[in-house]
Formats: C-alpha cells, sequence, structure tokens
C-alpha cells in the first residue's frame, strides 16, 4: 500500500534559519487551503479514505485544519515531527559556529545538533510509524526523508552526510511504501 505524504508549505520566516521541531512557524492560509485542494484532488483521483494525518506543527496541521472544514477526519500524530535541533532551532545557519555544523556532518547519524535530537532517533521514529487505514500525511522534509531512508535500507545502516539527500520542495508529494497493513502504532489524536 502507498501512503502519499507532503511535506507542508512554505513556513512564515523560516528563510536562511534552522527550521525543526521547536520553531512553530505560521503558514499563509492561502497556501495551506491550496494544498489542502491539491491533496483532495489527489484523494478524490485515487480513491482515497478522507483522513489526514499531521505533524503537531502549525505549518502542517493547518493543511489538516482546512481539510476537516471540507468533511475531513484530521489526525494529528507527534511521530511526524521534524528533527529536533535543540538550541539550532530557529537560528540563522549563518549564526551557528562552522565547527558545530563540521561536527554535525562528521558524526552525521549519532550527532544531537544543538543538544536536540540525533538523525539515528528521527530515522526509528519514522520507521517504526505505520499508517494504518491512512493514506495521506503532511509532515516535514526531514522525517519524510528519514522514512524513505528507512525504507531503502530495512538493514538499519544510518547515513553519512554525503548521502543525505535534497528534502523535497514545500508542498511536494513523495510516495512512500506502508511497511505493515496493520493499525497504526501510533494513531495521532483527533483534532
Amino acid at each position: 500500500m502507498i501512503v502519499f505524504a507532503w511535506r507542508h508549505p512554505k513556513p512564515q520566516g523560516a528563510s536562511g534559519r534552522c527550521i525543526g521541531a521547536r520553531s512553530d512557524l505560521a503558514v499563509d492560509p492561502r497556501r495551506a487551503r491550496r494544498l489542502a485542494r491539491r491533496i483532495q484532488r489527489t484523494a478524490r483521483v485515487q480513491g482515497l479514505p478522507h483522513i489526514v494525518v499531521t505533524s503537531p506543527a502549525r505549518r502542517c496541521a493547518a493543511v489538516g485544519r482546512w481539510l476537516r472544514r471540507w468533511g475531513w477526519v484530521h489526525r494529528i500524530d507527534p511521530a511526524l515531527a521534524e528533527l529536533d535541533f535543540g538550541t539550532w532551532d530557529g537560528q540563522a545557519w549563518a549564526g551557528i559556529a562552522p565547527a558545530e555544523i563540521d561536527a554535525w556532518c562528521a558524526e552525521f547519524s549519532g550527532y544531537a545538533p544543538g543538544g536536540g535530537e540525533a538523525l539515528t532517533a528521527l530515522l526509528g521514529r519514522a520507521a517504526a510509524w505505520q499508517p494504518g487505514a491512512v493514506r495521506i500525511v503532511v509532515s516535514h522534509g526531514g522525517w519524510l526523508l528519514a522514512r524513505r531512508w528507512a525504507e531503502a535500507h530495512p538493514d538499519g545502516r544510518s547515513p553519512r552526510a554525503v548521502e543525505w539527500p535534497r528534502a523535497p520542495g514545500y508542498g511536494e508529494c513523495v510516495l512512500l511504501s506502508s511497511v505493515r497493513g496493520e493499525a497504526s502504532t501510533s494513531p495521532g489524536m483527533a483534532e
């Protein structure tokens, strides 16, 4: 089974900044609505259930709220959150010491940027998430990449910095496989 997973719309004030789980930036309501319309069209064409699961961050949940207004079920699931960049979160990338970024790149999977969450934790969280009946997700670039990495490397191999791909564009859809067709281990809470 396939899960249609969208990256949230571009958040306001994100340019040039390290934005992770702690930065709860808003999105322009028009962008959230446009993405919700695209999701609605995809669901109609693909015959998907009208259930959407989003990260708790406003930049994701705003899309779910539009869909809920149109009769969908919207669930929020903390397992879909972006990487926690700790004290880096919200800072300008240019303001983070180059030595810290180099340390992260050198130990890419195990290093916790800014004392936050190591990539291995995000990889584990993304790999463990099971959609159950859900076929539509709105999440973050880092989570989507982590899930795709886990699907491509079921042996649990951790990536090196040079192997980590570029995040999908804002509002871009990524197709994920549903590893197991059983109930979600992280069902989320209805909003």
